[in-house]
Order: C-alpha cells, then sequence, then structure tokens
C-alpha cells in the first residue's frame, strides 16, 4: 500500500485532504509546515508528497525545490494543493519541480485522480 505524506498546516484542510486519500485505499502520514515535512521525509521516504504552498517556518516551494535537489527524493511524485490559484502560481510551482498543481478548493476525484495517477508512474 502507497503512503502519502500531507503537508498542510490547516487542520480542516489536512484532516479533509487525509480523510480523501484513506477512503481510496492509501496510507497517510501528516506534517504540519515545510520544517515539519523534511524530518519526516529523512526518517520515512512516502511514495508521494501532497505540498502545500503558504505555510509557516518553510513555504511549499522551497520543500519541492529541496526534495527535487536530493537524489534520495528527487523522484518522489510532488502534488502541490494551494489557494494559490492563479496561472503564474501553478507555473511557478512546476518550475520548482513540482508533478502536479492543484488550486484549492478542488473536486475530490481531482485529487484521488491525480495521486493516483502519479503513483502508478
Amino acid at each position: 500500500m502507497s503512503t502519502v505524506l500531507v503537508v498542510e498546516d490547516s487542520v480542516a484542510q489536512q484532516k479533509m485532504i487525509t480523510d480523501l486519500l484513506k477512503g481510496s485505499g492509501l496510507n497517510v502520514t501528516v506534517a504540519s509546515d515545510g520544517v515539519d515535512a523534511l524530518e519526516k521525509i529523512q526518517g520515512h521516504r512516502p511514495d508521494l508528497v501532497v505540498l502545500d504552498i503558504v505555510m509557516p517556518r518553510m513555504n511549499g516551494y522551497e520543500v519541492c525545490r529541496r526534495l527535487k535537489a536530493d537524489p534520495k527524493t528527487q523522484h518522489v511524485p510532488i502534488v502541490m494543493c494551494s489557494s494559490k490559484g492563479e496561472e503564474f502560481d501553478r507555473y511557478w510551482g512546476m518550475k520548482q519541480g513540482a508533478d502536479a498543481y492543484i488550486a484549492k478548493p478542488f473536486q475530490p476525484t481531482e485529487l484521488i485522480g491525480t495521486v493516483k495517477q502519479l503513483l502508478r508512474g
């Protein structure tokens, strides 16, 4: 069973995304900000990361750049999931190395479909 790390500082969003992913048969771990995420990933590498952008301590762009620059994590797919929904935000997220970008609010099927597609490779 695949493990997804959900990096989200909003407790409500974190729970909603976690419940969606668990409901589709995935293991889920959570981190509340970028620093927490990098620490968790060093301990146990997930199969995929769902990453918010606007967070305390370290934003999602920085987390994405660090994961993609590290040979141990560069192949872990990253889905940026953010309320920053402008075309430039999407462009910038992909430029940082994200494999997909979903703007909030999103349809549950969009998130699940994107995650499952990236896990299949």
